[in-house]
């Protein structure tokens, strides 16, 4: 026959379980210390298990039952580490942590997973390295959650290798462990080393969870590497995988950013839910390929289904706007923010309006502008306008506002090639020698130039007149097939392009070793004729490179996509989706 003591004992440990908010626990927790139930252990458990974990951001409280308790137990430390680890102060845990210790308790690998979330949380890499060297102690270090928990924290932390050391010498990994180290690849930058590791994870037969693949995404759009793109989503429809917004935003910015906006905007339609940042994204998607008419519609169709824009939101519509010329377009929309929705416009905004007027040619009035502006203008909106200056032979204007953005930004490399290139364009030695000293002595470095192109899900890197490629005679090869043809299409190499002092002939071999042209000439040799290309730069694609691929699309039949820094170029039949407008 059960006692009336174990059916409180169960009763009331069913009543923690279905407390809904801090009230009804207060209830119970009285109740507890009226009866001296609260010094029974299991029960004292549960109360701080309830405030800590279950009904969230209650550590207050949870932190007061906590000290009611004389003697904690392991289970109780690690609740309220676990709780203060993802709190808003994470720093607690670690305080937490080094009391426990003295209080003569043994942390167990739970424990040493919650402290290293918290070394996570606050990167504190040098608390997280003495975390390591006690489960060593401990000889815990390879207790499942307390690897994942040191993967994550040196990844986190940047140092990526030692992440990677660790993951390799797990003797059990799970998806967790897995989903870490992709992540922290990508969070790092190395796009490349995170798409190896996720094709180990495939090969591997790994569980792939839904912020992994939305991770994996983002590389893939990244890199332009749509083929893998679009097995993900494949493995998303055949796995059943709930698209929500935040997958589903990803499969819309995967699809943009590889070219395939098409895809893009179905994958949108089909959405179910949509926020604020599905649709600016959606809107930002047509921006970069300049369909301006497109991303309008979508902003009309957002402000009909009652969604507010937010900043963002606006710098997308105006970024369509601008590569798209669509200058009325834009001006009413900059003033809509302010009129409409009470939103400040931020430097980004001014900068589209900058780009704006600058690519329709409208330089006069993109200096106004920047002068009326109630903000200081940085110097990325002084050199838009001074390359502007440059291409609509504003010479008197650009020497004044070279001055000013060497000024304003004296450490950015860029802001000499802008300067040395109007000078160079010009003919000035003289003056693109001085500029360029200028350059060194301060310290500021050009960032190098490459193209990139997947070939059967394998990303391939190129820079300007790169020969590490394995098939690098193969490419050079196809480059000098591509030149010979272009030239008896009359192709004449644009070499103002080429801005240093040499001969016309370097200058036009020096044009046809540019990492598109490599990337393309690789794309030629490994893809089939009814395919298209696509490239992704990472800086603007040159003038002449420009020309020439818009020959090259034409002479081979052959639809090539190009990302640069700034948009997209479909070129197809001799013609580029941006009408030389970018």
């Amino acid at each position: 026959m059960t006692s009336k003591a174990s059916i409180d004992h169960h009763a009331l440990v069913s009543l923690i379980r279905k407390c809904s908010s801090l009230k009804e626990l207060k209830l119970i927790h009285g109740n507890m210390f009226r009866t001296g139930s609260i010094h029974d252990t299991f029960l004292a458990s549960k109360l701080i298990e309830s405030s800590a974990i279950s009904m969230t951001g209650h550590m207050d409280y949870a932190h007061v039952v906590f000290s009611q308790i004389h003697h904690p137990n392991t289970f109780m430390w690690n609740t309220m580490i676990r709780g203060y680890s993802v709190s808003e102060c994470s720093f607690q845990a670690l305080s937490l942590y080094q009391q426990m210790l003295c209080s003569g308790s043994l942390p167990n690998s739970f424990t040493f997973g919650f402290v290293l979330k918290a070394c996570c949380r606050l990167l504190r890499l040098q608390e997280g390295k003495q975390v390591h060297a006690q489960t060593v102690k401990s000889g815990l270090e390879f207790e499942l959650p307390v690897t994942n928990g040191l993967v994550r924290l040196y990844v986190s932390c940047g140092e990526v290798e030692a992440g990677r050391v660790l993951f390799d010498e797990m003797p059990q990994k799970d998806n967790i462990s897995w989903s870490i180290i992709v992540t922290g690849y990508a969070q790092n930058g190395r796009d490349r080393e995170a798409l190896s590791v996720f094709r180990e994870m495939q090969a591997a037969n790994v569980e792939i969870d839904g912020f992994t693949l939305a991770t994996v995404l983002g590389v893939c759009g990244n890199t332009g590497a749509l083929a893998l793109g679009k097995w993900v989503h494949s493995y998303i429809d055949r796995n059943l995988v709930k698209i929500d917004v935040a997958l589903g935003t990803s499969l819309v910015d995967m699809y943009s950013k590889c070219g395939a906006v098409g895809d893009a905007h179905r994958v949108f339609e089909t959405m179910v839910e949509k926020d604020v940042m599905a649709w600016s994204g959606m809107i930002g998607g047509f921006a970069i390929h300049g369909f301006g008419r497109e991303a309008l519609q979508v902003f009309a169709e957002m402000k009909k289904r009652k969604v507010r824009p937010t900043a963002v939101t606006f710098t997308s519509v105006l970024s369509a706007c601008s590569h798209s010329g669509l200058v009325e377009e834009g001006r009413r929309n900059f003033n809509s923010m302010q009129s409409d929705y009470k939103i400040e416009p931020q430097i980004e905004h001014y900068g589209c309006m900058v780009d704006l007027y600058c690519r329709a040619g409208l330089v006069d009035q993109a200096h106004e502008f920047i002068i009326a502006m109630p903000i200081e203008p940085n110097s990325i909106l002084w050199r838009t306008l001074l390359a502007a200056c440059k291409l609509h032979g504003k010479t008197k204007l650009g020497e004044s506002i070279s001055r000013k953005v060497l000024a304003l930004d004296p450490h950015s490399a860029e802001n000499y090639v802008l300067v040395s290139n109007v000078y160079a364009s010009r003919g000035n030695w003289s003056k693109v020698s001085r500029i360029r000293g200028l350059m060194k002595t301060n310290g500021a470095k050009k960032s190098n130039g490459w193209s990139s192109i997947e070939v059967n899900f394998i990303v391939h890197q190129f820079v300007m007149g790169d020969e590490s490629h394995p098939e690098t005679g193969e490419i050079y090869q196809m480059l000098d097939k591509m030149s010979k043809r272009l030239k008896r299409e009359g192709y004449v190499a644009t070499t103002g392009y080429v801005l240093h002092d040499i001969d016309e002939e370097e200058k036009e071999n020096a044009l046809g070793l540019h990492s598109e042209r490599l990337a393309l000439a690789y794309g030629l040799l490994h893809t089939c004729e009814a395919s298209q290309i696509r490239i992704v730069k990472n800086l603007r694609v040159c003038g002449d490179c420009h020309s020439a691929i818009k020959l090259i699309s034409k002479v081979y039949k052959r639809e090539i996509i190009v990302r640069d820094r700034v948009r997209f170029h479909h070129f197809r039949e001799g013609l580029c989706s941006c009408h030389d407008y970018w």
